[in-house]
């Protein structure tokens, strides 16, 4: 699936109007809750919140968003796929989603185990420094690690992640080694790279644009293919002798298998309604993020393909679990 945005076509009917979905059936019955498989602070946790007050009045019901971290996004995928399916429990993934199915020893298989519901966005990762580093630039960390082989070290969200599989491929493809500090979710890893605990930081830039806007993170390149809008003079790799080279981090909307086909195209309808809202579309603008709202189908169709785009690359590598 390329990145555009699909909101040309109207909301369902059904939709216009707060309350009014429930009345035309018996869902949401109750408050509907969308787990977020990390920390609060990071990305997921960001999106999910920015998508909460307007599906609360679409629906008809509180949403609730329960944070449920732990093991790369795979203790709150479990919950979400042990979860009646009702339309109540829902799960904001990212990445970390169709990574896993390689990288570790699952209690399911992803494609079996959810629902899939809408792509809500995406965005790219950035490579990130503190300003106390002498690195200007990207050229000049890589000199660094090759003289210092495994001894710089660089933080990501956690191990087979995104930003950690997108490092791993950087550093195969320019020879050099970084030494690899796993975290539990975006925010403590923010909170390390900004205190400077850390020197480098591959995160999504939803996370870290403010403060690499506010000078607190200087950026060494993108992993996307061309210049982003939101990070304007910021070279991609494609552009750092790593032709071809993009990574993106995304966020989508799952429940557990079988959720009937009315209540999964509702929710999706839901969440389409609400990324057209103006303010939603402004905030998820500065986060840096770009908006996708994809059909349950074309869902399916992109995360069947990430694990086995990832599921490539986590293998010619050994990535595990615990590396």
């Amino acid at each position: 699936m390329h990145r555009r945005t699909l909101l040309a076509a109207p909301a369902a009917a059904a939709l216009a109007m707060p309350g009014l979905a429930r009345a035309q059936g018996s869902w949401p019955e109750r408050p509907v809750r969308i787990i977020v498989p990390y920390p609060p602070g990071g990305s997921n946790d960001t999106v999910a919140r920015i998508l909460q007050p307007k599906l609360t009045e679409l629906l008809g019901r509180p949403v609730v968003v329960e944070n449920r971290a732990g093991a790369s996004g795979s203790v709150g995928a479990s919950e979400t796929a042990r979860a009646a399916p009702d339309g109540h429990t829902w799960l904001l993934a990212n990445d970390t989603l169709a990574t896993n199915e390689t990288l570790m020893q699952l209690p399911y298989r992803v494609m079996e185990a959810f629902s899939f519901c809408t792509l809500v966005g995406t965005c790219p990762y950035a490579l990130v420094t503190h300003p106390s580093t002498p690195f200007q630039n990207f050229t000049q960390m890589v000199a660094a690690a090759k003289a210092r082989p495994q001894t710089l070290n660089y933080a990501t969200t956690g191990v087979g992640s995104g930003a950690h599989i997108a490092t791993v491929l950087l550093q195969q493809r320019g020879d050099f080694k970084l030494e690899h500090v796993p975290y539990r979710g975006g925010g403590p890893a923010l909170q390390d790279a900004l205190a400077g605990h850390v020197p480098l930081f591959m995160s999504n830039i939803v996370i870290i644009l403010p403060h690499i806007r506010a000078g607190a993170l200087r950026p060494l390149g993108l992993t996307q293919k061309t210049d982003s809008r939101y990070l304007p003079g910021v070279v991609p790799f494609t552009r750092q002798g790593f032709p071809e080279f993009e990574a993106l981090t995304y966020w989508q909307l799952v429940g557990p298998a079988g959720i009937p086909a009315p209540i999964l195209n509702r929710m999706q309808q839901a969440v389409k309604q609400v990324l057209a809202e103006a303010n939603v579309q402004a905030r998820m603008a500065e986060q840096g993020a770009d908006i996708v709202g994809s059909t349950p189908a074309e869902t399916e169709a992109f995360v069947r393909s990430e694990i086995e785009k990832w599921g490539a690359v986590i293998r010619d590598n050994g990535i595990r679990a615990d590396s």
